[in-house]
């Protein structure tokens, strides 16, 4: 997610202040949470099947699973990784994967038809599809673009026609062959037929309750069952017939007005919607982004859409019954009884945790049978409880469907359709929890416990956003990874335990909660964990988005990073740091496990002078890191 969607006072306005010393005086310690536990949770652990799980937390002996050593912090203009491993740039932003594309030109000056054949601007989630042990696709989410970069003067001006055509053509998707040469590097071959960029303004399948509904036909597309483009697309997922799910977040700074003031309703202005002239600026010369001329245009984005990455014919198909909110990834489980299962985070302050239960069942033995199994479902959304001052209990998922826990017309809710384009509405509805900005939710290979990154949030503690249970901290700067388990084993019950795997924080600088739980010390602190997924083996990596000033409540914790963490044990250090004023986000492994691809998204953001990766005096351009080990080895063991 980019910085200036994630502060922006104007899009997340703060609530008025309440009293939020309530955890200080309730005695609740980092090692309470993880150690000072025992005699407390004893009950608990002795009658919990999850006993091994949670108790391993406070566990110091050191990880089998992690055999690298970890790096430290680091404040250079560079992608450090560990002894012993090597990191080199795959692509970078503006590099050609089109046919007959040209090469990245600094100057700013080129054209849409140029950026439209290039790889798209600031490298978000990715997916990698093999097609054989050395060629491979990857599916890469192209978030959205720096305009101080993109063009020659900086943004510091209005756009031209062709100027809005370059910047929707940086956003999306891009889908390219990558091949292993004899030296075992990996190169993209930008000759390759499977080649493809999805944009903004590339046509869509609206499918699911909500397709053909009145609130989605718009003058162009008076059937409602026909999008153009996706953008802020943010994290991902991946299917097991072999598509690639791309997620939309921040879809609101691209809508504006050329009036000061449009009358919107207010479900609308819940999802930070709002005339007057947008950063964008995409309206002036593409009329469907303006409010006041097309009303229902943002209910078609705010969706998950579903790419066959082996066919760049296949028109991408946005997936309604996953519910409308500012997505980050879609992590998806195969359940024991077959049916799939998307859990979805909705990344913004107070928002909510989701969960999607396909109607049909998975065929293993018929890829085409399943290529619809996320048309139709039930959607849901977390509820969490605790006891008093405990970080630690259990939780439901309430069930989004028209007519059940007061989705009624008399509630606004006119049908299943309304449920889902205003899902925020909905799960205020049914008195969902409120969460530190769900970010990543990755599903252990074992397929028995989920994680979730709560990346931060500043407004807790606040009016509707009471401090306690997974959300522990007042002013939450640092934020926190929620790890949860179903009933039974079982990922579409209605119940689950969850706890916190890691509570991020400074040591060096604070107590209490906010120095982080008893896993993190000086040595791995972090800030805003934002990208998360796991390894064949069960490693879990970690990927920040946060604050990089390395002073005051960041002091020690330099520019964004990449960790590596044991679940079993608890530990966890450092993997790789990034380049100055980037995110680190986006990964994922070749099927041998012997490569990592890493994405390194905005460095130099506003003006911070960052060079990377070409250095000398270059543009810096968001990139994606290909890591391996120099003997060849399992990277991370």
């Amino acid at each position: 997610m980019n910085q200036n969607d994630r502060f922006d006072p104007e899009d997340h306005p703060e609530l008025e202040q309440t009293d939020f010393d309530r955890m200080t005086a309730k005695g609740v310690s980092r090692r309470n949470f993880l150690r000072g536990g025992a005699a407390a949770m004893g009950l608990f652990l002795a009658a919990s099947p999850l006993a091994q799980a949670v108790a391993a937390a406070t566990r110091s002996e050191s990880s089998k699973l992690m055999g690298f050593k970890a790096v430290a912090a680091s404040t250079a203009d560079s992608f450090v990784v560990p002894e012993g491993y090597v990191a080199k740039p795959l692509i970078s932003w503006g590099d050609p994967i089109i046919k007959g594309a040209p090469a990245f030109d600094e100057s700013g000056t080129q054209n849409a038809a140029a950026q439209a054949g290039q790889f798209g601007d600031n490298t978000d989630g990715m997916s990698l599809f093999p097609l054989s042990e050395d060629r491979a696709l990857l599916a890469v989410n192209n978030e959205y673009t720096n305009y101080e970069y993109l063009f020659a003067h900086g943004g510091q001006q209005d756009l031209t026609a062709d100027e809005v055509k370059k910047s929707q053509a940086a956003h999306g998707v891009s889908i390219f062959e990558i091949r292993r040469n004899a030296k075992g590097e990996w190169q993209v071959d930008p000759a390759s037929d499977y080649n493809r960029r999805i944009t903004a303004y590339t046509p869509m399948e609206l499918t699911g309750p909500v397709a053909g509904h009145a609130l989605m036909k718009t003058a162009a597309d008076a059937k409602g069952t026909r999008a153009l483009g996706t953008f802020n697309n943010c994290a991902n997922g991946e299917t097991p017939w072999g598509t690639y799910l791309t997620c939309e977040e921040n879809f609101h700074k691209y809508f504006g007005s050329a009036e000061d003031e449009v009358d919107l309703p207010a479900r609308d202005k819940r999802y930070g919607l709002k005339a007057g002239n947008r950063g964008y600026q995409w309206y002036r010369h593409d009329e469907r982004f303006d409010l006041a001329k097309h009303p229902n245009e943002p209910h078609r984005f705010g969706w998950v859409v579903e790419i066959d990455p082996m066919d760049p014919n296949a028109t991408p198909k946005k997936r309604t019954a996953l519910g409308r909110f500012k997505h980050e990834n879609a992590a998806l489980t195969i359940d024991n009884n077959g049916h799939v299962v998307v859990y979805l985070g909705d990344d913004e302050r107070g928002e909510h945790l989701y969960k999607f239960v396909s109607k049909g069942k998975y065929n293993a033995n018929d890829k085409a049978a399943n290529r619809d199994l996320l048309e139709e479902g039930t959607l849901y959304v977390a509820r969490f409880s605790a006891n008093d001052g405990e970080i630690k209990g259990q939780g439901e998922w309430v069930e989004l469907t028209h007519g059940k826990n007061g989705l009624t017309a008399a509630n606004g809710f006119a049908d299943q359709a309304e449920v889902l384009i205003f899902a925020r509405e909905a799960a205020t509805q049914v008195g969902a929890t409120t969460m530190d900005r769900p970010e990543w939710v990755a599903v252990h290979p074992d397929n028995k416990a989920v994680f979730c990154t709560l990346t931060n949030n500043k407004n807790r503690g606040k009016e509707g956003q009471p401090v306690g249970g997974p959300n522990p901290r007042a002013k939450n700067n640092y934020g926190q990874i929620l790890r949860w388990w179903p009933h039974n084993g079982d990922h579409t019950d209605s119940r689950f335990d969850w706890d916190l795997f890691a509570i991020a924080g400074n040591p060096t600088v604070a107590e209490g909660l906010y120095a982080g739980s008893d896993n993190i010390n000086a040595d791995n602190m972090f800030n805003s964990p934002d990208g998360i997924g796991f390894d064949k083996t069960g490693r879990l990596w970690i990927q920040t988005d946060g604050k990089y000033s390395n002073e005051g409540e960041f002091a020690g914790m330099g520019n964004n990073q990449m960790l590596c963490a044991d679940p079993e044990s608890g530990e966890i250090r450092r993997f790789a740091t990034g380049p100055i004023a980037c995110e680190i986000t986006g990964l994922t492994f070749s099927p041998d496990q012997r490569s990592v691809f890493i994405g390194v998204q905005h460095p130099g953001e506003k003006g911070a002078p960052s060079h990377f990766p070409a250095g000398g005096n270059s543009k810096p351009r968001s990139t994606i890191m290909v890591v391996q080990r120099e003997d060849g080895g399992i990277i991370g063991a």
